[in-house]
């Protein structure tokens, strides 16, 4: 069983970090909308997705370093928001709204909307920072995470709860 959940979580961390690597030009920068974060609610099906989610964005930001497509900061930053959005997707798991997994959907768009914003205004900004200058910026990563998120990720968790096949292959036994 231990073998299963490790095959799991690498398989997940591998698909983030493809799709990261797939779709470069709207993964990293200032305005994008990284389609991997979809993934964050994976931990609705159990805890084992939260270390594949977050293994597979800490690939996804040390390979965009290493080609140029973003910093390092994003390593320890960009993982962190993930690990976070994740953990509070698991304690959110139960919850629906009409049905779907909307409460669960909102930790990764706020932990990374908060996180990263900060970030970029800290360290990306010229000048003194300023409040319009971090809305900006925490505006800028929610939008993208809300898609990501909210209406994809949510839509991958409703695809896989009402498919027989597919949620016997992601809910953890």
């Amino acid at each position: 069983m231990k073998t299963k959940k490790l095959v799991r979580c690498a398989l997940i961390a591998a698909v983030y970090a493809a799709l990261c690597l797939i779709l470069q030009p709207i993964s990293y920068g200032l305005l994008n909308v990284r389609l991997a974060e979809m993934l964050t609610l994976l931990p609705v099906f159990g805890p084992g997705y939260i270390w594949g989610v977050t293994l597979g964005c800490f690939l996804a930001n040390l390979l965009g370093v290493a080609l140029g497509t973003t910093v390092a900061l994003d390593i320890v930053f960009g993982t962190l928001a993930t690990l976070l959005g994740c953990l509070f997707t698991y304690a959110l798991r139960k919850l629906r709204v009409f049905g779907l997994t909307l409460p669960a959907a909102l930790p990764p768009v706020v932990c990374n909307a908060v996180i990263i914003g900060l970030e970029l205004s800290f360290f990306f900004t010229e000048g003194a920072l300023s409040w319009p200058v971090l809305t900006l910026n925490m505006l800028n990563v929610g939008i993208g995470e809300i898609i990501s998120c909210c209406i994809l990720g949510v839509g991958l968790v409703r695809l896989i709860e009402t498919n027989p096949r597919l949620h016997a292959l992601f809910i953890e036994t």
